[in-house]
């Protein structure tokens, strides 16, 4: 699937009223998802636990 196919499947799925700002919203959430996918795969990612204990620190 090229990148023009995925950003078509990502805009066709958001609501008919959807405005450009949810259009760009939803393509950068989605790229990054798949960012982040991507470095999971690689095993980039951090553990779960490791990052529970970084979010306790900014949610405080």
């Amino acid at each position: 699937m090229t990148v023009k196919d995925i950003a078509r499947n990502v805009i066709n799925s958001l609501s008919s009223k959807a405005t450009m700002d949810d259009i760009i919203h939803a393509l950068y959430v989605h790229a990054k998802f798949q960012h982040g996918e991507q470095e999971i795969k690689q095993k980039k990612g951090i553990a779960h636990e490791d990052a529970k204990k970084r979010l306790r620190k900014w949610v405080k």
